[in-house]
């Protein structure tokens, strides 16, 4: 594929490819040879977008098949290059990335063989902004000598390195510096004193460092401050700051904060997640909450939620693992119209607190109910919601069944509900007591693209279910009682790039390899294989490929009509020590059925 037509097909990038480019892109990176067609074409190249240089360079990495010398075709073009996280990342991948011409943003996060000599190649490139080397335990202060030539930098993100106070103390020669990570970094209140001089300083991480109480004061020094972190640190008095208006002070033990400031402190962000105080009624004294839109008190001691009241400005809140309960959700109902995401996880509230909810968070796109007591009764409520994206109701007491009409009522499937909900994207029902049959309502979920299951009541029947959501993209189905006849029949929409099957103990190589060879888009998750959507064949060796003598069956399945194969209530009635001397053969399995039925006869 020539990659000049990739560019063609859309001047415009947006967040969202359009299946022509996907395709497009898909094809130039099939193979080596397909990429032998056009990396030699450099003034294609050089014209593309940098957002398609972007997507292509994602797409080899993940492929497997981008390598230190293929980088050399993209030195004229690329401006942001993103490796994290990949462990063939090295000293050689350092060397080709130095010639980079346009460079801008180099992120290097959790590559673990970059040390301090491998970074050498990049000194005093003149084009680099942002640098992220976020958990590269290599570098040291050698590293951060080798960056001091690079005076453009902007973004600088050093977190859990080995960098020490020495090399913290080199930083003050990049004084085009905005934003500075130094998370987990051994930051002395000498060592900040030295940056003083980085006044264009707009964001500083400092959590887990051994600032004092009196060396926090000097953060008075940076006139432009307003995103600043203090998490895990010693602060026990936070003083004034007017141009701070982000501030986590998670895990830290507080007793005040902007005490003395004449005005309330107008803060937009507060995370306090696992702080304590020494008087929790004061926690707010010195704070304006009417300006605040995230806010986040979890696994927090507050007792009394009344400061909920008149911030009517939140946009966020979690309240996740305090003891929230049904009695203060008119508090959060109050908020109104511009609440956007509200996490209640393994807090008190039950189906009867979200009634308060009903009607009055119209624009709530994100609710989170994990560990709560809420059941099915719950999900009425909830399609009170219209804007909600994301629903987590895992580990709660919801079934996929409730009685219609009082006791005597027959039951219904109480997901039914769900559809009246025209946005929803993302739905978890983990380790809940849904069942098989109580699935068949999410078929009614047009935007459904991600659906998180765990329970061992599911079957292959569960499979057949949900094969028909139109825009499912990610599907969990773990822990369930899944064969190879039902893996093998299970026949998913085109959308679908990832599956999760771990803990589908009854599972085999061979049925998973086979329904990748099958699937060779979709990404499949379990403890028997490891298989990129992006490099389908890389596990399936020759001595691993599967014959079609004693494998399970690859069934051609029209859908619509249920697959012959399975056997779901014939199979529920053994045992799990049973079924695991079933495991490695449908044909057992099989058998074991028809001598279950000439027993029964």
């Amino acid at each position: 594929m020539d990659p000049s037509y990739i560019g063609m097909t859309m001047p415009h990038i947006c967040e969202e490819q359009s299946p022509l480019v996907r395709l497009c892109i898909e094809a130039a990176t099939e193979s080596k040879d397909a990429i032998d067609a056009w990396k030699m074409q450099r003034r294609t190249l050089e014209r593309m977008p940098s957002q398609l240089i972007d997507i292509l360079l994602h797409r080899l990495l993940h492929r497997r098949i981008l390598y230190p010398s293929l980088l050399e075709v993209f030195k004229y073009s690329a401006e942001h290059i993103d490796l994290r996280g990949e462990v063939i990342v090295d000293a050689e991948w350092m060397a080709y990335l130095g010639g980079f011409l346009h460079l801008r943003k180099l992120i290097l996060a959790d590559c673990n063989k970059i040390s301090s000599s491998a970074i050498w190649p990049i000194s005093g490139m003149a084009t680099l902004k942002v640098m992220d080397l976020s958990r590269c335990s290599k570098i040291n202060d050698a590293g951060i000598e080798h960056l001091l030539s690079i005076q453009s930098l902007e973004e600088l993100y050093i977190p859990e390195t080995g960098v020490t106070s020495r090399g913290i103390s080199l930083l003050s020669s990049l004084t085009n510096l905005h934003t500075l990570d130094l998370g987990g970094l051994p930051v002395t209140d000498v060592a900040l004193s030295s940056l003083r001089v980085l006044t264009k300083l707009q964001y500083l991480d400092l959590w887990g460092s051994a600032i004092s109480n009196e060396g926090v004061n000097i953060l008075k020094m940076f006139p432009k401050l307003t995103v600043l972190t203090l998490a895990w640190t010693k602060i026990t008095h936070l003083p004034d700051f007017p141009s701070i208006a982000c501030l986590n002070m998670s895990n830290c033990t507080i007793h005040s904060i902007f005490e003395g400031y004449e005005d309330k402190a107008p803060l937009t962000k507060l995370v306090l997640s696992g702080a304590t105080f020494d008087k929790t009624s004061e926690v707010f004294a010195h704070v304006e909450t009417l300006h605040l839109s995230f806010l986040d008190v979890s696994n927090t001691p507050f007792q009394n939620f009344g400061f909920l009241k008149n911030m009517n400005a939140l946009e966020h809140l979690d309240l996740s693992s305090t003891v929230v309960g049904d009695d203060s959700v008119h508090l959060i109902a109050s908020i109104g119209n511009t609440l956007r995401s509200l996490n209640l996880n393994k807090t008190r509230i039950t189906s009867s607190g979200l009634s308060f909810l009903a009607g009055n968070v119209p624009n709530l796109e994100k609710l989170t109910l994990y560990g709560t007591y809420v059941d099915d009764t719950a999900i009425s409520f909830l399609c009170t919601m219209p804007s909600l994206k994301l629903i987590d109701l895992s580990e709660t007491n919801v079934k996929g069944l409730i009685r219609q009409d009082g006791d005597d009522s027959e039951y219904v499937f109480s997901l039914t509900e769900l559809h009246n909900l025209s946005y929803l994207e993302t739905l978890n029902l983990e380790k809940t007591q849904i069942r098989d049959a109580s699935l068949l309502p999410l078929n009614n979920l047009k935007q459904l693209s991600c659906l998180s299951l765990r329970s061992d009541s599911l079957t292959d029947l569960s499979l057949y279910h949900l094969s028909s959501i139109p825009n499912l993209k990610s599907l969990s189905i773990r822990d369930a009682v899944l064969t190879d006849g039902g893996l093998g029949s299970f026949n998913p929409q085109l959308k679908l790039v990832m599956l999760d099957l771990r803990e589908c103990w009854l599972l085999t190589k061979d049925a998973l390899l086979l329904f990748c060879n099958k699937h060779p888009q979709i990404e499949v998750r379990h403890e028997l294989i490891n298989i990129s959507r992006y490099n389908p064949t890389k596990s399936i060796s020759s001595s691993s490929k599967v014959s079609s003598k004693g494998s399970s069956p690859h069934l051609k399945q029209k859908r619509g009509k249920l697959p012959v194969n399975f056997i779901i209530d014939q199979r529920l009635k053994y045992n799990r020590e049973e079924l695991l001397a079933l495991q490695f053969s449908s044909a057992s399995l099989a058998a074991a059925t028809e001598h279950e039925k000439k027993t029964t006869a």
